[in-house]
């Protein structure tokens, strides 16, 4: 990762009045050693806890700093007038935030994670090419959704989503459409790992967490393409964890799951489930109805990314 430069460094300007720096030898510190003025130290404690208890956005903060060197200038410690306190500074930052909300946790979360998801679709006609914009078509196919964890290419979905299917093909992010191939399955889970074929120049790869300090009642977002929709998010709560879930066919039983509350449908599968930093702890994939209806009620399953890494024959957390 490359290094960013410091947002502040020590200032080389010296207090008026203080004396020149002098060469090697003379006892004297550097300029930007020089001592600072009486209350300043406190003042920058001050700020500083004051920012450790409300974590903002490098930019938010930068503008509020902004404003209030501006408010210095204009009420300095002029004759008559008082000097700058850290009420006034506290009031210039809250008054930047109510100009410019922040986004919410779940926007943020969304924005970290969308380059990263893609529409899988498992074409099952020979000679269908997936092309065209009719959903209803689409939908006719093996229609779900993938999230790239390597940016060589390698995706993570359902095995459900592209099991008997002639060809699969994945739509990035950018736009890009691209054949792939299925290289990897761990159908205990319902997990396959596809291989891209054609990859857009600036692919990026999701970040992935832990599931180990995952508890319920942790706010997420579930990001993929139900109904063919999307991409769409939904935010939610873990609802619980080691859940058991068998299929309606009674064919299989999946275990150790992500219980969730963020609206999931036909489609999501295979999908990123997102904690509000933007890290992927699960793969979406299935749903609970009691009655005949495919549609999401309020209960909805993912695998822990452990095993979806394992599936990609990656090293576990």
């Amino acid at each position: 990762m490359t290094s960013k430069a410091p947002l502040y460094s020590p200032s080389s300007r010296r207090p008026p009045g203080a004396a020149a720096a002098v060469g090697p030898g003379s006892g004297a510190g550097r300029a930007d050693e020089a001592a600072e003025p009486p209350g300043r130290p406190a003042r920058l404690a001050a700020t500083g806890r004051w920012l450790a208890r409300h974590p903002v956005p490098v930019a938010a903060a930068l503008a509020a700093l902004v404003s209030a060197a501006l408010t210095v200038s204009l009420i300095g410690p002029r004759p008559g007038q008082r000097v700058l306190t850290q009420d006034d500074i506290d009031r210039a930052v809250r008054e930047s935030l109510e100009k410019e909300p922040l986004p919410s946790a779940a926007a943020r979360a969304h924005a970290a994670i969308a380059p990263s998801v893609v529409r899988v679709i498992g074409l099952m006609e020979e000679g269908d090419d997936g092309s065209g914009d009719d959903e209803k078509r689409a939908l006719d196919r093996s229609l779900g959704t993938g999230v790239v964890i390597i940016d060589n290419g390698t995706i993570l979905t359902n095995l459900h989503v592209v099991w008997g299917a002639k060809k699969v093909r994945v739509r990035f992010a950018s736009g890009l459409e691209s054949d792939a191939q299925m290289v990897g399955a761990q159908p205990e889970n319902d997990l396959a790992v596809l291989k891209a074929t054609t990859l857009p120049d600036d692919l990026q790869a999701a970040t992935m967490r832990s599931t180990a300090d995952l508890q319920p009642g942790d706010q997420v977002i579930a990001v993929g393409h139900p109904f063919g929709i999307g991409p769409s998010v939904s935010a939610g709560v873990v609802s619980g964890l080691k859940r058991e879930f068998r299929s309606p066919e009674g064919q299989k039983t999946l275990t150790n799951l992500i219980q969730f509350d963020a609206a999931a449908n036909p489609g999501n599968s295979g999908g990123p489930l997102v904690t509000m930093d933007g890290h992927v702890v699960g793969v979406v994939t299935a749903i609970l109805n009691p009655s005949e209806q495919r549609t999401f009620i309020g209960i909805g399953f993912a695998v822990p990314i452990e095993n979806a890494a394992s599936a990609a024959g990656m090293p576990p957390f």
